[in-house]
């Protein structure tokens, strides 16, 4: 196997005046620890994000002084309870710069929100013969859903390929646009490689032949400034947890008028104006897709996520989390016999390789012992993996607290599990 040789930005490992990374490190707890007797480096952000003190202490503010069920109170608890929930809709509404908060629905995560648009939207819309373009680098949550709803519906899934360093070939993208497409369902980056796709241009092209779009969002809103009206997305989902915020929130934007004529996702609580045995009649928007007792602890949580980010800044975080990027890529080249996948010219905090002999969950095991979380395995984008005609990778994956010197310490770590099976 030999070393990468793709063309990468000019490494600038230093950090931008305005971004006082260390600073900010000191407002993640959990970056003080140490794993194995050794200081921690977290380099598995694409999988789950830490937690700044703000929204630590935003949950616990929560269940200190509000504790409650919302909507439906009239005490004081309730009252401030929904306050403070529908607060961090506006909040994420903001954020999206959506034009309304009853465009934000509050689900569990990215892959809720892609099966809530497949099973409502999709049901309704999707017959027998039509089609839904998907590309070959998408997470299995941006698979299975349409492949479900294609069985349901006697419908077509349709692949556009990409090529070698992890581009969607756009032409070939094109090619699979028709009359019978009713939707492009694709991923902002991907969360194996790092691409960023030019979704802008997607989606126009989609909607040039009256196609709905649905962008997952998940690895995209902790690096990227999202305007979804700028994009003129019909929907677009992301999950909490890998912005900053709990676990078991995220949210799905979708345009006012689709979600209107959508039907209910689930039935149950909350998601209903009045019942009879006779009929229902459902809530108003957004309440009609969140059955039940909300995760409201979450919502708070989500909303002081993107309060701390807004603080710190997209722009910043985006120009320094390039920075390792670009260090980060000429480092790993000066490993012998590693093969970096995935090196698209546009790309965010990803770094997914593999090292000739090694498999990728020994080369997680022996880091692991150094202190250094990485994650191993196909991340959940097998199809991806048989593209490249490999099983796995190892993945190291950027936010706005990591360092050069972390990734100085992951080569070192990689000369180490070289060492023992050498």
């Amino acid at each position: 196997m030999t070393t990468a040789t793709n063309t990468v930005r000019s490494a600038q490992p230093a950090v931008p005046a305005d971004l006082d990374v260390q600073k900010l490190r000191a407002d993640f707890p959990i970056l003080r620890r140490l794993v194995h007797g050794k200081p921690l480096v977290y380099l598995d952000n694409a999988a789950t994000t830490q937690k700044p003190q703000a929204v630590i202490d935003a949950l616990v503010s929560y269940y200190t002084n509000e504790n409650a069920n919302i909507h439906r109170g009239v005490h004081t608890l309730s009252e401030e309870a929904t306050e403070s929930h529908e607060e961090a809709r506006g909040v994420v509404q903001r954020f999206l710069n959506a034009a309304e908060p009853r465009e934000i629905i509050f689900v569990r995560g990215a892959t809720e929100g892609i099966n809530l648009v497949a099973q409502t939207w999709g049901r309704t819309n999707v017959g027998a013969g039509d089609e839904i373009v998907i590309t070959a680098m998408e997470h299995h949550s941006n698979i299975v859903p349409w492949q479900m709803l294609c069985e349901q519906r006697a419908a077509k899934l349709r692949v556009a390929p990409i090529n070698d360093a992890g581009e969607l070939l756009l032409d070939e993208f094109e090619k699979l646009l028709g009359p019978r497409t009713k939707l492009v369902a694709i991923g902002h980056v991907s969360n194996a490689l790092g691409t960023v796709n030019p979704i802008g241009k997607i989606i126009e092209m989609a909607h040039r032949r009256k196609a709905r779009v649905l962008v997952d969002g998940a690895q995209a809103v902790p690096h990227i400034a999202v305007d979804v009206r700028a994009l003129d997305c019909d929907f677009y989902a992301f999950s909490g947890h890998k912005v900053y915020g709990p676990t078991g929130i995220g949210v799905l934007y979708g345009k006012a008028e689709l979600l209107e004529a959508m039907p209910p996702y689930q039935g149950g609580g909350d998601m209903i104006s009045s019942v009879t045995f006779e009929k229902t009649i459902y809530n108003h928007l957004p309440h009609k897709f969140e059955a039940g007792t909300p995760h409201v602890s979450g919502a708070i949580g989500l909303g002081a996520a993107i309060e701390y980010l807004n603080a710190v800044g997209i722009a910043p975080i985006a120009a320094h989390e390039h920075r390792v990027l670009d260090y980060g890529t000429e480092r790993l080249q000066s490993v012998p016999g590693l093969r970096l996948i995935g090196t698209a010219k546009d790309k965010a905090g990803v770094l997914s390789f593999v090292l000739e002999g090694i498999h990728p969950h020994d080369i997680g095991t022996i880091l692991d012992q150094e202190g250094i979380a990485i994650r191993t395995g196909h991340h959940c984008a097998q199809p991806l993996m048989q593209r490249f005609g490999i099983s796995a990778t190892a993945r190291a994956s950027l936010a706005l607290y990591n360092t050069v010197e972390e990734i100085d310490a992951l080569v070192t770590g990689l000369h180490k599990v070289q060492e023992v099976f050498a």
